[in-house]
């Protein structure tokens, strides 16, 4: 039985991005099962399609032949024994620990950058995102650590992978990227301000196979969920 794969819409979803992404763009097939958006009470259509699913009623989840995984960080951990041979992990010891510290520190952190700018890949709120850095100290700060995050990983990789493309923050596409890449999406909605050499890193990122597709799935989208866009009045 093929894997399938619990995701909420693609326009708004986050965590259900992490492991869409990780799949697609290693090459692992799975069915997709979309569970749109309507709201999260328990009585909402969303958690209706979710029972029997997932006992915490939330997505993303990952099933395979009947087996239920969720959390992202559970399913990343569960598709890298599964699929050895994809590399999800860096091969180094040291540097397998600092990617999982990464991704944890990404799944439990950046609370203010997350609240503030919630994903939103069909919007441009560049002004929106202006008022943000200069209102919110804590969203600076949020910026503030991503950049050392970032500058520190990608500092340690060669400048130029084998294949000649510039390395994303492990070397070689890794879970590290596909935790990092809703962050990317939020920093292009936002126009929140980089050093150059780390928004190459979000082009990068933005134009890897497995991102486009979900940037594609987004777009062909038409929900407007107002509690998902607290700066616009419509779509």
């Amino acid at each position: 039985m093929a894997l399938q794969l619990y995701i909420g819409n693609k326009n708004y979803s986050s965590w259900s991005m992490r492991p869409w992404v990780l799949m697609t763009q290693a090459g692992i097939p799975f069915e997709e099962i979309m569970v749109r958006f309507d709201s999260f009470e328990n009585n909402s259509a969303f958690k209706k399609s979710l029972r029997g699913i997932s006992p915490v009623g939330k997505v993303p989840v990952l099933v395979d032949d009947g087996f239920a995984v969720w959390d992202t960080l559970a399913i990343a951990e569960y598709l890298a024994e599964r699929f050895p041979e994809k590399q999800l992990w860096p091969a180094d010891p040291k540097a397998r620990a600092r990617a999982r510290s990464v991704c944890a520190e990404m799944h439990s952190g950046f609370g203010a950058l997350r609240s503030h700018c919630p994903m939103n890949i069909e919007a441009s709120l560049h002004d929106t995102g202006r008022l943000i850095w200069r209102d919110q100290a804590a969203v600076r700060a949020d910026m503030a650590r991503l950049c050392g995050l970032w500058g520190e990983l990608l500092a340690a990789q060669p400048g130029k992978m084998p294949d000649s493309s510039a390395p994303l923050l492990f070397g070689h596409f890794s879970i590290a990227d596909a935790t990092f890449a809703p962050i990317c999406m939020r920093i292009r909605t936002y126009g929140l301000p980089l050093p150059a050499d780390l928004q190459a890193y979000v082009d990068r990122v933005t134009a890897l196979p497995g991102v486009m597709a979900w940037i594609q799935g987004a777009l062909a989208e038409h929900d407007f969920l107002d509690f998902e866009e607290p700066y616009r009045l419509g779509r």
